[in-house]
């Protein structure tokens, strides 16, 4: 059974940084790319980050270059999302997606960024 399940999410204050992590299992997780995308409430799903399947290449969104870091562990079936610097516009809930032969997602998780 395929699952991906995201951890980490929470509530924050701006300036401050979360750690997510998305843990894979019933697919060759090694062979997918793997992405983050988050929705807030009243918006459309946006990619966040992405990252190829040996980790070699990554990709942002414009508005979270130089704040977020999409990292990936192979060995452990697990990808990450370093946020900092988060903003009250980074609130949203954010879904890990596997990107390949087939296309899986998780069931999101909240950040809110809020004083």
């Amino acid at each position: 059974q395929v699952q991906l399940v995201e951890s980490g999410g929470g509530l924050m204050q701006p300036g401050g940084s979360l750690r997510l992590s998305c843990a894979a299992s019933g697919f060759t997780f090694s062979a997918y790319i793997m992405r983050w995308y988050r929705q807030a409430p009243g918006k459309e799903r946006e990619l966040v980050a992405g990252i190829t399947s040996a980790g070699g290449s990554t990709n942002y969104a414009d508005s979270v270059k130089g704040r977020f870091t999409i990292s990936r562990d192979n060995a452990k079936n697990t990808v990450y999302l370093q946020m900092n610097s988060l903003k009250a516009e980074d609130t949203a809930v954010y879904y890990c997606n596997a990107r390949g032969p087939y296309d899986f997602w998780g069931q999101g998780t909240q950040v809110t960024v809020s004083s």
